[in-house]
């Protein structure tokens, strides 16, 4: 992950991605935190499947969240449900930087990190039957029709996370993009391993537990919807 005083996200080669690496400069703080933290929080893809227990140190439910971004919500997430483990996978070094420092600071001991591609992470390195509860949050919806084959929810998706969601585990999407809501409750409702706690073709209101995010806050003064929807593995 630092070799040499490099920080890479780590990912196998693939045609298709859901994302990409944005640029941008991450600030010394940043830096400093792989140094100071990594080793306490972070986890690498080619270190292969992960012993949850072993990593956390104790048994307890287990929350995985796809693309955190800069981590605040992920943050405060395992802040105020202590008694539950977090995995957060992120791909942009700042965003991944930024929730090591906060998380360090607070000296939490409920959150591992990747800074890898999660479909790669969901492959190699998560054990089936392990996730109480999948979350992504307001993915990049790929807005451009000849670009919605690069979204990251679809069946191919699914059979890749399923077998390892827990029986009765949840699968938490929200989006502020209603065609991607749209297109998240088709694929959803199209499988029949799992059902959607709000009864079928309804969104969810938002949980207590997700926090309201800044963009999402953001998106709410300007008038934008978000669209949470949570299913529930038969």
């Amino acid at each position: 992950m630092t070799e040499a005083g490099e920080i890479r996200t780590e990912f196998k080669k693939k045609s298709i991605r859901s994302y990409v690496i944005r640029g941008g400069r991450m600030t010394h703080g940043q830096k400093k935190a792989f140094e100071d933290y990594w080793s306490q929080y972070g986890v690498s893809l080619f270190d292969g499947s992960l012993d949850i227990p072993a990593a956390f140190g104790r048994e307890a439910p287990l929350v995985l969240e796809i693309g955190f971004g800069m981590g605040g919500s992920l943050l405060e997430m395992a802040t105020v449900e202590p008694e539950k483990d977090f995995i957060g996978i992120e791909v942009h070094p700042p965003g991944v930087g930024c929730l090591i420092n906060n998380a360090g600071k607070q000296g939490l001991s409920n959150l591992k990190v990747y800074m890898a591609d999660a479909i790669d992470v969901l492959e190699d390195c998560v054990t089936y039957g392990s996730i109480d509860r999948l979350q992504l949050y307001f993915p990049d919806p790929w807005h451009k029709k000849r670009h919605n084959k690069r979204r990251i929810v679809q069946p191919a998706f699914l059979d890749k996370l399923l077998p390892r969601l827990k029986v009765g585990g949840l699968i938490h999407m929200a989006t502020d993009w209603e065609p991607y809501a749209e297109h998240m409750m088709e694929v959803l409702s199209a499988d029949d391993r799992i059902i959607n706690t709000a009864g079928e073709g309804q969104y969810s209101a938002r949980p207590a537990y997700r926090p309201v995010t800044k963009f999402e806050q953001r998106g709410e003064r300007l008038g934008h919807g978000v669209w949470d929807l949570i299913f529930s593995k038969r």
